[in-house]
């Protein structure tokens, strides 16, 4: 399944690529991409190839911090004919409901999910793709986080941002964006901030701008609404590392019966099972790239109760072990500073 970004992901990758010597447009067409749609903020382009793109650019500039850097001069307007319904939101708490429940028409692959423990709300951001891209989970990030910002302005006072993936050699960047606790080799990619937060006001709201903006955007997505296979596996992915990914959580957390779950993803073609196995299938492929899962960490994420049963079921589609697998496809890492 392809998965499609507004090419306004890609927003200032040009002019960065160019201050850092390098020549965009051929970039782009290495990645497979045709640099006249990129520009256009509007047109779809594969999740995949943006992806990849801004990880070639970080190897061949030797920025390591190329996601990020594009987020520092991203605003609230690249988000299109949604800024509008984000910024006039009354409260933090209606400006987020409002992001996740409109992204994926920004992007069909990224999910956001928002999330209250314990007197801190955990805003989770990931990639429904099997590939892990680094630069585009920065870029994700310190988007989100500046849009927060932007709206709460000296009001915005988050816990802590986190990374799944290995702190880069220079984090300077990373301090001076967020200015709180940045984790990396996290269990989540996504910001932590208090409960209480949620409820600031924002000063710029206006519910007249927000009826009028929701009409625009009901119009823009006639055609454009997520398929109930994509709603499946982005909840797939949310339940899997808790061991609650089974037809009946998904269905209740969707708010539907089974019978009316299963009956719909009949009329796709698709089956919640073939689902549940396609999103294991690129989450094994992520997660055994990373070297700081162990096998059994893995196991437990992908909702197995045991490291021989996962590894068989991994051997089955991969014809060789987890550890096998890992040594063939992941280089040596760079040692963090």
């Amino acid at each position: 399944m392809v998965n499609l970004v507004r090419a306004a992901s890609l927003t200032n990758f040009s002019e960065l690529f160019s201050e850092l010597g390098g020549d965009p447009d051929t970039a782009m067409r290495r990645a497979g991409l045709r640099p006249a749609l990129v520009r256009e903020q509007d047109q779809l382009i594969d999740v995949r190839l943006a992806g990849r793109l801004l990880e070639d650019a970080a190897k061949t500039t030797g920025c390591t911090n190329f996601g990020l850097r594009m987020a520092q001069s991203r605003q609230v307007s690249n988000f299109g004919v949604v800024s509008l319904l984000l910024l006039h939101q009354p409260t933090l708490r209606t400006v987020l409901s409002a992001l996740i429940e409109h992204a994926h028409l920004l992007n069909e692959s990224l999910l956001v999910h928002m999330e209250d423990v314990n007197g801190v709300v955990v805003l989770r951001e990931e990639f429904t793709i099997s590939e892990a891209f680094p630069q585009s989970m920065e870029l994700a990030i310190g988007v989100l986080f500046r849009t927060c910002e932007f709206l709460l302005r000296e009001r915005w006072h988050p816990q802590r941002v986190c990374f799944s993936h290995a702190a880069p050699i220079d984090t300077s960047l990373h301090k001076q964006l967020f200015r709180c606790r940045v984790e990396f080799d996290a269990d989540f990619n996504g910001i932590v901030l208090r409960t209480e937060d949620m409820e600031t006001a924002n000063p710029m709201a206006d519910p007249v701008l927000v009826r009028y903006a929701k009409t625009m955007v009901d119009t823009t997505q006639q055609g454009r609404q997520a398929s109930v296979a994509q709603l499946v596996r982005k909840a797939i992915y949310l339940m899997l590392p808790s061991g609650n990914a089974t037809c009946t959580s998904v269905a209740q957390g969707l708010g539907r019966s089974v019978r009316t779950l299963q009956r719909e993803l009949d009329s796709e073609g698709v089956s919640f099972s073939d689902l549940l196995v396609e999103v294991r299938y690129e989450l094994a492929q992520r997660y055994v790239r990373n070297p700081d899962y162990s096998v059994g960490q893995i196991a437990n994420l992908l909702g197995y109760n045991s490291h021989s049963a996962f590894t068989r079921w991994f051997s089955s589609l991969f014809d060789c072990s987890p550890e096998t697998w890992r040594e063939k496809h992941i280089a040596p890492r760079r040692p963090s500073r």
